[in-house]
């Protein structure tokens, strides 16, 4: 057997890894778009390191957009098989897809617009179009948590909850050997956080030979939740209340969104939320909202016992969910105080973009950063405390407060990490492929991983192949 890593080697974004078996089956795990400006990757969405055509088979670890955003283009270029996922992973995948082919058709029309101004050719084709998304989504195939599934005769999938977005699973490939014991290869996907709102906890994986293994928050620790309602509640009090300012949030549409929306309607039952207009201004995740509300499946205990005095977990007096763009554009012209919730989380695209242009520069607002921006992003560069930005060509001074919370992000830290894959048999275990984190934050999480008994731990290059006993 071969692995390749094709993308989120040595990066946080672009998820992609191809295993050739034996018998030459093709497998890829995910098929991530790549986000951010790194001159190095900007041709990495458009091009393959492969034949999308010679795969046999794809397996989606969830539904965001840099594990599954490359998912149209890759049906388009050639691929025929189908796409393994869990129920609520296809759902979402829906949802995100489609809205991702808009901005792939939007962005191209755009730049053609402005190469036109320039004398210059109107060639700029999207990645791929909304057409190519439906063609996409019908290849997929809901399959369910816990159970072994046939993808071959002598190939079985099975995915457990790992606990990052709704759907969100790691994945385990049983693969038999002739006269051998079956080899058991596994991918973490993203490594959710245990006692989080709404989701479950994650699970542990069945014991394996090979492990392909995130790496996001090697070497971090978050906040746990009790600190980061606290801390969520004054930042609201010092920007709405004190201050009179708005506190803009941007956040992923999927996962992060819909965390925060449910922290806000408990203080809002709890009579702690002060009182202060709230709008998530992202079409995007009013859909996933609703697809959330569909799989109940994935709620954990706690949420669902919410449920029994407050039916719906999403949605209080003073929220308003924005749609329409006239709408979203009316909150630019809104008087007084507000929290605004927009994508997209690391701002490299979306309505937030509309909302930092006209509110960055006022000294009594405050941008809340409530997840990792990879490097290059103009979420990064605020993140980093840079004084001047550029937003859509315009340049503005960052007045407003930066606050950051990375207690709200969806990847466990590397203590949760840790403990996740503490069930894994050392002796067993052959090797540990660290992917999804930039290199220091891997080098530390391989440091980690030797305390903890595990032996071999590499750390592979875009385009590296690995053969495997």
């Amino acid at each position: 057997m071969e692995i390749k890593f094709c993308g989120a080697a040595r990066t946080v974004t672009g998820s992609c890894h191809l295993l050739t078996l034996d018998d030459g089956f093709k497998i890829l795990l995910d098929c991530g778009l790549y986000q951010g400006r790194d001159e190095e990757f900007l041709d990495f969405n458009a091009q393959w390191i492969f034949d999308p055509g010679d795969i046999d088979c794809m397996v989606l670890s969830h539904a965001h957009i840099d594990h599954c955003g490359r998912i149209p283009r890759f049906v388009k270029d050639g691929y025929k098989g189908g796409i393994i996922s869990t129920s609520a992973t296809r759902d979402l995948s829906a949802v995100m897809l489609i809205d991702s082919a808009k901005i792939q058709e939007s962005d191209a029309y755009y730049q053609n617009k402005r190469r036109k101004k320039r004398g210059l050719p109107q060639d700029v084709k999207p990645l791929y179009t909304n057409e190519d998304a439906y063609n996409a989504l019908s290849r997929f195939v809901g399959i369910s948590y816990g159970s072994w599934h046939p993808l071959k005769p002598g190939v079985s999938v099975m995915f457990k909850d790992s606990g990052h977005i709704f759907g969100s699973a790691s994945v385990t490939l049983r693969i038999e050997q002739n006269g051998k014991e079956p080899v058991y290869f596994g991918f973490s996907g993203d490594i959710g956080r245990p006692a989080r709102p709404i989701l479950k906890d994650p699970q542990p994986m069945e014991n394996l030979d090979y492990l392909i293994c995130e790496s996001t928050y090697g070497g971090k620790k978050h906040n746990q939740l009790p600190q980061d309602v606290e801390d969520l509640l004054s930042i609201i009090t010092e920007t709405c209340i004190n201050n009179k300012g708005k506190l803009i949030i941007p956040a992923f549409s999927v996962g992060r969104t819909q965390e925060l929306v449910h922290t806000l309607d408990k203080l809002e039952t709890e009579g702690r939320l002060p009182t202060v207009p709230v709008f998530v201004d992202s079409p995007m995740a009013v859909n996933a909202t609703e697809v959330f509300r569909l799989h109940p499946e994935c709620f954990d205990r706690d949420i669902l016992d919410y449920m029994l005095d407050d039916p719906n977990p999403f949605r209080f007096n003073d929220l308003k969910y924005i749609k329409r763009t006239e709408d979203s554009k009316k909150l630019n012209y809104l008087e007084g105080p507000a929290i605004i919730i927009s994508a997209s989380g690391m701002m490299t695209g979306g309505r937030i973009l509309h909302h930092l242009l006209n509110h960055i520069e006022d000294k009594k607002n405050t941008v809340l950063i409530v997840g990792f921006c990879a490097p290059h992003t103009l979420g990064a560069k605020i993140r980093n405390g840079e004084k001047k930005i550029r937003i859509f060509g315009q340049e503005r001074r960052v007045r407003a407060k930066v606050k950051i919370m990375d207690s709200y992000s969806a990847h466990g830290d590397e203590p949760e990490m840790l403990e996740y894959l503490s069930n894994l048999s050392r002796d067993k275990l052959k090797c540990i492929y660290l992917v999804h984190g930039d290199l220091d934050r891997q080098e530390k999480f391989r440091s980690a991983l030797k305390k903890e008994g595990f032996k071999d731990i590499q750390i592979p290059e875009l385009g590296d192949k690995y053969e495997l006993e």
